[in-house]
């Protein structure tokens, strides 16, 4: 490789924490090791750049992490960057320690504030897909995604059992609060009878024509898949509406909550962070900026930060179709 555009960088993990947080950071701060680069960790996202809480990084300090949920690093939502002062902080203390490369590893929010900061000052930044939730263009998966729809299917299954045993009805309320990916895949994989997502315009209508066709074909319990996005009504609403036309329903609301960004990453995950974390090094040092870096059809790509941002992964409507013909 020809000499590196950059020579000392920073990673940050900004936003919500999603499962391989870890494995991206161990990957982008031993990739950067490898070529002579010095890296720092900034600590709590963006409020660290601000509050200068560097910690530099060598390969023993990422030790033992790439099976842990969370980010070591911590992460935090921070209002004080949202202002130009903010920012300015932020690069004063970049320009003390030397900071000419930046990773972000977060969602859409995270990737607005380093396009800005970008834009604003210059300084080179890549972002990593750090998301339970899909709904970041340019990547086919996104770091976090596949272990959380696998902690949603475990769940479902789980449910699933009480379900048939007492000839219940549960609706069972996953994370996607834009974007119906995991409870359309967890979905799909458990079986649901129905599965509710903001991308598709629900009725109440055909969700109770569901459960009557179920009625006919013998069906004793049923799971409904929703997003927590869902746009027709919130799972205790639906319950409710349910109940009034099926009295005799058993009904039951199960909330899986926060329970699906914790745990262990999965394999799939802790490849595919490995993967974007060396991208993001390796992106910087052939002067790449402003870009995120992803995986498409199993090949490492760059998508313009502007793109990722503006654009949203699509519901593969085959698998709608699948999920229909195959609760009945």
């Amino acid at each position: 490789m020809k000499e590196s555009a950059v020579k000392k960088i920073a990673v940050l993990t900004s936003g919500g924490d999603s499962p391989g947080m870890n494995a991206a950071l161990r990957a982008v701060v031993r990739t950067a090791n490898y070529y002579n680069i010095e890296c720092y960790g900034v600590r709590e996202g963006y409020n660290g750049l601000i509050n200068n809480d560097f910690l530099k990084m060598g390969a023993r300090s990422v030790k033992n992490i790439i099976n842990q949920g969370g980010t070591i690093l911590k992460s935090a939502r921070s209002a004080e960057f949202r202002t130009k002062e903010g920012r300015q902080q932020a690069y004063d203390n970049c320009v003390k320690l030397g900071i000419d490369g930046l990773v972000c590893i977060g969602g859409d929010g995270t990737f607005t504030g380093a396009k800005i900061f970008n834009e604003e000052f210059g300084i080179r930044v890549i972002g990593v897909p750090g998301t339970i939730d899909n709904d970041i263009f340019g990547t086919d998966n996104t770091i976090g995604y596949d272990t959380a729809l696998n902690t949603a299917m475990d769940a479902i299954d789980k449910i699933r059992d009480t379900a048939t045993s007492h000839n219940r009805v549960f609706f069972v309320e996953v994370m996607g609060r834009d974007a119906g990916f995991i409870a359309l895949n967890s979905g799909l994989a458990t079986g649901a009878l129905d599965i509710l997502i903001p991308e598709k315009k629900d009725s109440i209508d055909e969700l109770f024509a569901k459960f009557r066709d179920a009625e006919k074909t013998g069906k004793a319990s049923s799971i409904v898949v929703v997003a927590e996005g869902e746009k027709l009504a919130n799972v205790y609403e639906l319950a409710e509406k349910t109940k009034l036309t099926f009295p005799d329903y058993d009904i039951r609301v199960a909330i899986l909550g926060h329970m699906q960004r914790g745990g262990s990453p999965s394999c799939a995950d802790r490849v595919l962070a490995s993967r974007l974390g060396y991208g993001a090094v390796t992106g910087l040092m052939e002067g790449q900026t402003n870009v995120m870096a992803g995986m498409r059809s199993n090949d490492l790509t760059y998508t313009p930060i502007e793109e990722a941002i503006k654009k949203h992964n699509e519901i593969n409507e085959d698998l709608l179709l699948i999920s229909k013909i195959l609760a009945i």
